[in-house]
């Protein structure tokens, strides 16, 4: 008989084991790896001490946007938390569902009871020795009326915002990738203008000690050149900061702040899209991953309330138990087999406030996302106006360096042969380089308003052209970079 029972329950465990690995196949969400690069896979790679891309010809690394943004994909830690975020809802869902997987348990042990009332009444000191040698139990939940049914419901509902999560993460790593990778570019055209800058005072200074020499100017005209020269030269070192500080802003944004240096081949340029304030607010209703969030959280409150609202109902379940023990550890054998609808204790005060907090806090989901909504509708907005703002400004930013250029090819001819004084030529060339700055600005502004509006619908917006315009220097100035890149 004791071998019959040890069988039984042999069997029982090895199809109950069975039965678990068939449902931990199926419960749960799988991730796909693909849709998230390990660092290793976009890092640059070293080649004979030189910094070479994957999969691509072996050359010194020059980074675009499209690189940029690749890296931080992979190696931001914000989206690498995010992710792991996701995984971890992923096994909660497993969690949930474990309540309908089988639970063994196995106990020895050995007491020593006094019966209080026995000895009483007998007069005796009745004393047992009470040993275990070993008890198996088994218990396996049938149903609970659909109690673990809502329980994964929500675990998955949390699943979903995670991943809205994450995709909110992404947006706002790729804005900031933009961001840091256009002032990037702002920074270098800030150093280029204060290099050209430069090269003029420096020509400024030439003529004006020539001039003094043959006794055409006074000293102070080639005090004033010098001075003028060591404020521009102030100028480009502040600048030459600015673009480390840039750099370091990227690398941090990217998540390899110890990258080895890199070269920018792209430039600031003007990239129109078309697209209206409508189509933008559509847009954003399908792809806004924070709205997708605020939908999923009104969703989970509501499973919660159902959820909360089955505290009343029982569960039906059945359980085995065998042991082996008595007097002393192998001198009896026993065993027990039933089911049971276990009804829980009810607390109707307390499963009634819950009820009511549960109906409160789903109120409150409905609210934040119609907050949400409007909050994703105002951002919309203010990056639509801004980027028209931006874009209709270049035009202007063009228009002003093109006069400024005028004016000061003019006041320097007219210096050149003496008509005109270092002021006059200093007042037009600093014209001349601020507009040269305002329209570096206006198209970093331009691009970072763009990019906002990226961010802010939840989507990359497809450019219908490039429109580059290089600011042309004149023949002088570009002989004086070349002597001083020489």
């Amino acid at each position: 008989m004791l071998k019959r029972i040890m069988i039984t329950v042999l069997i029982s465990l090895l199809g109950a084991s069975a039965f678990s690995q068939e449902v931990a196949q199926k419960v749960g969400n799988t991730i796909n790896p693909k849709e998230f690069p390990h660092a290793e896979e976009v890092l640059p790679k070293k080649v004979d001490d030189k910094i070479v891309i994957e999969g691509s010809v072996e050359k010194n690394i020059d980074l675009t946007l499209e690189r940029c943004i690749e890296i931080a994909l992979g190696n931001n830690p914000q989206i690498n938390a995010a992710f792991h975020d996701v995984l971890a809802s992923d096994t909660r869902i497993k969690q949930v569902w474990s309540n309908y997987f089988p639970q063994f348990s196995w106990q020895t042990g050995y007491t020593r009871i006094k019966q209080l009332q026995l000895s009483d009444v007998f007069n005796r000191n009745l004393t047992f020795n009470y040993y275990i040698l070993g008890q198996i139990t088994l218990q396996q939940m049938l149903y609970d009326f659909g109690v673990t049914q809502n329980q994964a419901t929500i675990r998955k509902l949390e699943y979903e915002g995670q991943k809205s999560t994450l995709s909110e993460t992404i947006n706002n790593v790729v804005y900031q990738t933009k961001d840091a990778y256009f002032n990037l570019l702002y920074s270098y055209e800030n150093k280029r203008v204060a290099e050209t800058t430069v090269a003029q005072y420096t020509m400024f200074y030439d003529q004006a000690k020539a001039f003094y020499e043959i006794g055409l100017n006074p000293k102070v005209d080639v005090t004033i050149a010098e001075s003028n020269l060591s404020n521009a030269k102030l100028q480009l070192i502040q600048a030459s900061n600015a673009v480390n500080l840039a750099i370091a802003r990227l690398n941090n944004i990217m998540g390899v702040p110890f990258i080895e240096p890199y070269d920018v081949k792209e430039r600031l340029r003007y990239e129109p899209v078309d697209i209206t304030l409508e189509k933008a607010v559509e847009i954003a209703r399908e792809s806004r991953p924070d709205l997708k969030l605020a939908e999923t959280k009104v969703e989970a409150a509501k499973q919660t309330l159902k959820l909360v609202k089955k505290s009343y109902f029982p569960t039906l379940s059945v359980e085995g138990q065998f042991q082996v023990g008595g007097k002393n550890f192998t001198s009896n054998y026993g065993y027990n087999i039933g089911g049971y609808l276990n009804f829980p204790t009810i607390n109707g005060m307390l499963i009634k406030n819950e009820i009511k907090e549960a109906r409160y806090l789903y109120d409150k989901e409905i609210a934040n996302a119609i907050n949400t909504q409007n909050q994703i509708f105002l951002e919309i907005q203010n990056a639509y106006l801004t980027l028209v703002e931006k874009k209709n400004q270049i035009p202007v930013a063009i228009l002003q360096v093109k006069q400024a250029k005028e004016n000061y090819e003019l006041s320097y001819g007219r210096y050149r042969v003496g008509e005109a004084d270092p002021i006059e030529l200093k007042e037009a060339q600093t014209t001349y380089q601020t507009a040269q700055l305002n329209y570096y600005s206006a198209l970093y502004q331009y691009n970072t308003a763009k990019a906002s509006l990226e961010k802010a619908i939840g989507k990359n917006l497809a450019s219908q052209a490039d429109d580059d315009i290089e600011l042309e220097l004149d023949m002088d100035t570009k002989t004086s970079l070349n002597k001083s890149g020489q």
